[in-house]
């Protein structure tokens, strides 16, 4: 394990590794991967195409189970829940922002960042729903669908959504991946404000360089290893 690896790391992975079946045989895409990550820090996992960058974000995440090793969060072992279990467990206290948005089309801006305060049973939905759309400068958007908002404004939606629970983790795959440079800029800065007011850990998949330099540390992938962890 990394030096940093300890008892109040907020997420630590040992010894990981994945492997899937392919025509060719067995494929490697993560192999001995270990890191940990404390609580309130910042990181990028970066590499070339190819390099596993989604699938330990999946594996960390508990979106995926690992072939070997193991995933703790907060001292919990992903690797003993089942399936349902791995998904309950993401719905306390985990946010997820994508590349492509994964809004519902059919709901409104208000109501995709309701829908994860309603299955979570919270008392008063819109309210917090109107309150977090607000602070990402969407408040006159509420009632607009994505197909009637720009890429930049979907993905503030989406940031909202992740963060209407009030995550302690957030994970996000390429925030940045499908919007052009001034627009990136602007999801880029939203993210950090967001992070610094919630007090969350930001565990981030990126190739924007500018977003992973902004960031506490960087993992370097490279062919399913890290190549460092400072």
């Amino acid at each position: 394990m990394a030096k940093d690896s300890s008892a109040t790391a907020l997420l630590r992975a040992d010894h990981l590794g994945k492997q899937v079946s392919s025509p060719d045989g067995v494929l490697t895409i993560l192999d001995d991967v270990s890191l940990a990550i404390r609580y309130g820090e910042s990181v990028a996992i970066v590499g070339p195409s190819g390099s596993g960058k989604t699938t330990l974000l999946g594996l960390l995440a508990g979106l995926d189970v690992p072939t070997r090793g193991g995933v703790w969060l907060d001292a919990e072992n992903l690797g003993a829940l089942d399936e349902d279990a791995r998904a309950a467990r993401r719905a306390r206290g985990i946010g997820f922002v994508f590349q492509s948005f994964h809004l519902l089309p059919g709901l409104t801006a208000l109501e995709n960042v309701m829908l994860p305060l309603e299955l979570g049973n919270h008392p008063e939905p819109e309210k917090i729903a109107r309150s977090v759309l607000a602070s990402v400068g969407l408040a006159g958007r509420a009632g607009y669908y994505p197909q009637k908002l720009s890429g930049g404004e979907q993905q503030r939606v989406a940031i909202a959504r992740a963060y209407a629970t009030g995550p302690k983790l957030l994970f996000a795959d390429e925030p940045t991946g499908n919007l052009d440079a001034a627009t990136g800029h602007l999801i880029i800065e939203l993210l950090f404000k967001l992070n610094t007011e919630h007090h969350t850990t930001l565990v981030l998949v990126t190739h924007d360089t500018e977003l992973a330099a902004r960031c506490d540390r960087i993992l370097k992938l490279h062919a399913g290893r890290l190549e460092n962890t400072a």
